[in-house]
């Protein structure tokens, strides 16, 4: 006993640093910068049931802990981190947290998601805060579905990872039932943040979305939200901007813009009825936790209840800032009343959950507001100062690269030395089976067809089609058309010693007019002998060195809506067109190969959609002919004006 009694110290000595060694670990405390772990809690199989022979697709309930610790020694501002979930999860709930890309809850994050921090936004360093782990950590409990890890399996994520710039992070590594990381200052990362700074600086993105609180009481403030266009090939129009309200706040007036849905129940039978009693809620505009607003028509600019505030009212159109700077926002200004405990002047929390899209707009993906440097306005009593925001939010919005959506556009190519027309793709703007009785195949390549058919709907271009290759086996079925709204056809209209002339047909086969129209033509080699468009507005954007933007002039920037031929009961409907001829020089191109593809665009765009193109180039022996001698061209130019003409022409 008395031996014991002497060793015992000896053996506390020995094993004293390794258990504060194994505690560091898993505090961070080898780590001097962000740490951040993910640790699996429980979990349990939930129904339905499936066979042990299916059991990747048995659903199980699981639970985690997601930790951000700064111990570094500076403040980490807007933490952001990504979580590779790998299992098929179902997020259904994340605390003090939400998703960066702006999903709701419960959400498929199956591919991995970011986190960003909400309502703590910032974590301080143990510098500033003496040690004080409340303030240095954010803890983010998550509740979720996972498939085919049974116990004792854990479904740990495949890496976790600081998303903010300016860090590195070593490989995550996992034991048990945690993964964790060290994630350190990038020496060589370049910050505009000065040391004094405590808010971030304006980032940059496809769309931005500002979130100006521009006064504050202690029950209510004011906010005016402006939408940026930042993208030269994207517009929008009707746009639909919607959030998610974190703190029970609801909409009791708004100007440059409505809720989809005016309702105000949620708010008489919720607690906000119990706080305002003395409220009249008949006046309140909406109580949704998340409302959808809409822009309002352009004859609302002036109404002094419902306009009157710069960039509002276009009908919901955004237009890119190449074509239009003046058209490229839209703002509305919203008066928004909060509930307890946020009830003073300073409580200000900007919603979250941010996503917009439109009927002519591609997909985006919104992160989390981020808090700015204050916006300045002009000054109301028209003095030359400006007036700043209370408190100023971004939130960036950029194209989702992940979005998978059919066309709304083709193209189709044809050239003054083939008489036939390579058209736009088979189902290159999708293939309904909503009529089973029209039977075609989707797999089929398009027929070539003759100039005239391009004048014509798909439905009455079969004969056409059948007689011009009338030499060939057909299949059966026919290839099934292309069904886009709107078609465009490029046609290389002459090839000689000093330059070469292409010439551009829009055709809307819609039931609308497209107002403010836009096209853009990227072509890789020739961009530097582009000359002019003649009918056309056309320039070569300056963010690229490709592209050719181009725009109706004033008063031929409606592209009008196809309508019904002069003789119903035989003739078919009109398309809505408008053509240009673009001259090009080969002086600043020397080598290019016209006709062998270097005259035909690699991308086209229409009104911010990329459009189909198709797989094929048109075929010819002798691409070098005079312009006179190519019927094609004639034949085509002459058909298209007679359908302006008649489009024009007053209806009796």
């Amino acid at each position: 006993m008395a031996t014991l009694l002497i060793f015992l110290p000896l053996f506390l000595l020995i094993s004293l640093p390794v258990s504060i060694s194994q505690t560091s670990s898993n505090n961070g405390g080898d780590c001097n910068g962000i740490f951040i772990t993910y640790v699996y809690t429980s979990g349990f199989p939930i129904p339905p049931n499936v066979s042990t022979s299916n059991s990747n697709n048995q659903a199980y309930n699981f639970r985690s802990n997601l930790t951000i610790l700064n111990n570094s020694p500076d403040e980490l501002k807007s933490w952001r981190v990504f979580v590779g979930f790998q299992h098929r999860e179902l997020l259904v709930s994340a605390s003090h947290a939400v998703l960066a890309d702006g999903t709701t809850l419960p959400g498929d994050v199956g591919n991995g998601t970011v986190f960003a921090g909400f309502p703590t936004t910032d974590l301080k360093s143990a510098i500033q805060t003496a040690g004080d782990v409340n303030q240095m950590q954010a803890r983010i409990e998550l509740v979720g579905t996972q498939y085919g890890v049974a116990s004792p399996a854990v479904p740990l994520p495949s890496s976790i990872s600081l998303a903010n710039d300016g860090y590195l992070c070593s490989p995550s590594t996992s034991q048990g039932d945690r993964t964790q990381v060290c994630c350190l200052k990038d020496s060589n990362a370049k910050s505009n943040i000065t040391i004094h700074e405590e808010i971030q600086p304006r980032q940059e993105g496809d769309l931005t979305i500002m979130f100006d609180v521009t006064s504050s009481s202690e029950s209510n403030y004011w906010a005016q939200v402006t939408i940026s266009n930042n993208d030269n090939t994207s517009r929008l129009d009707n746009w639909k901007l919607s959030w998610e309200w974190m703190r029970d706040e609801f909409i009791y007036s708004m100007r440059g813009a409505y809720p989809t849905v005016v309702d105000t129940g949620d708010c008489i039978f919720g607690k906000q009825g119990g706080y305002y009693k003395g409220m009249d809620f008949s006046k309140a505009l909406n109580c949704e936790k998340r409302p959808t607003i809409i822009d309002l028509p352009l004859e609302k600019t002036n109404d002094t209840t419902l306009g009157m505030v710069p960039s509002c009212c276009r009908n919901g159109t955004i237009l890119p800032p190449f074509m239009d700077a003046s058209k490229s926002k839209s703002a509305f200004v919203m008066q928004v009343y909060k509930m307890s405990p946020d009830l003073n002047i300073s409580a200000i929390h900007p919603p979250q959950n941010w996503k917009i899209n439109g009927t002519n707009s591609p997909g985006y993906v919104c992160g989390p507001p981020v808090r700015v440097s204050s916006s300045l306005f002009p000054n109301p009593a028209g003095l030359s100062s400006d007036t700043a925001a209370v408190a100023s939010w971004q939130v960036i919005c950029n194209v989702s690269s992940s979005t998978l959506k059919k066309p709304k556009c083709c193209v189709s190519f044809s050239a003054f030395f083939n008489d036939s027309v390579v058209p736009c793709n088979t189902c290159a703007c999708g293939c309904s089976n909503a009529n089973p009785s029209n039977v075609c195949s989707a797999s089929e390549p398009a027929l070539l067809l003759p100039p005239e058919a391009l004048l014509v709907p798909f439905d009455n271009r079969t004969e056409m089609a059948k007689d011009f290759n009338k030499r060939r086996d057909l299949p059966n079925p026919l290839p099934c058309g292309d069904n886009c709204g709107v078609s465009i056809n490029w046609h290389l209209l002459s090839d000689f010693r000093g330059g070469w002339t292409a010439r551009i047909t829009l055709f809307n086969w819609g039931d609308t007019n497209i107002v403010d129209w836009f096209a853009a033509v990227q072509l890789d080699k020739a961009i530097q002998g582009f000359e002019k468009g003649y009918s056309f507005n056309g320039t070569i954007m300056p963010d690229t060195n490709n592209t050719i933007f181009m725009q109706g002039f004033s008063g031929l920037n409606y592209l009008l809506a196809e309508r019904r031929g002069d003789n119903p009961r035989k003739d078919p409907p009109v398309p809505g067109t408008q053509q240009s001829v673009i001259s090009f020089t080969k002086k600043t191109t020397p080598g290019i190969d016209v006709g062998a593809g270097d005259g035909f665009p690699s991308k086209v765009y229409f009104n911010g959609e990329e459009c189909s193109l198709p797989v094929i180039l048109p075929s010819g022996s002798n691409r070098r002919v005079p312009l006179a001698s190519s019927a094609f061209s004639l034949l085509l130019t002459m058909l298209v004006l007679m359908v302006l003409q008649l489009s024009l022409w007053p209806e009796i």
